[in-house]
């Protein structure tokens, strides 16, 4: 299995793990922001795909830290209570670890590139994965304490990353 093919798989396996939790998110909100997590799995597969056969490719910028802001926004003005369970909190954590795995990987790819396409592609790969992990650790700050949440300095902050 080639790097390439390896990252398509980290991809893949990383928009099943967020569908999945879409799935078994009972949490509209919560459901939507994973799904725009899984659908940028798909993103990334698709760029890598493009530089494994050797197609020009541009990684577009993404909208996803403030698409999510704006779901949290709502998610705390609404009326609706959350009590996360354990395993879903858990579960969180668990993609907080693949995200930082999948950006130390594409940083360490990007240094050992042959050829400045791909090291673009693997450095910008490495920025969209650091996203990730800011947006699942503002869930679990959401969740652990939905009527603290929006007063933490992070979340003014999304769109920086």
């Amino acid at each position: 299995m080639d790097i390439f093919e390896y990252a398509m798989k980290m991809e893949k396996d990383g928009e099943n793990f967020y569908r999945q939790a879409a799935r078994n998110s009972a949490n509209r909100g919560i459901k939507a922001i994973l799904t725009m997590l899984a659908d940028e799995e798909v993103r990334h597969y698709k760029a890598i795909e493009k530089i494994r056969s050797a197609e020009p490719m541009q990684l577009t910028d993404t909208t996803i830290l403030a698409d999510a802001k704006n779901v949290f926004t709502v998610l705390k003005d609404s009326d609706e209570t959350f009590a996360p369970e354990t395993n879903q909190v858990n579960l969180y954590k668990k993609a907080l670890d693949i995200e930082e795995k999948s950006r130390n990987f594409y940083n360490e790819k990007a240094a050992d590139a042959p050829e400045q396409n791909s090291k673009n592609l693997f450095l910008r790969l490495a920025q969209e994965e650091r996203k990730h992990y800011v947006l699942i650790e503002n869930i679990i700050d959401f969740l652990s304490k939905p009527n603290t949440w929006l007063e933490n300095a992070e979340f003014y902050h999304l769109d920086e990353y």
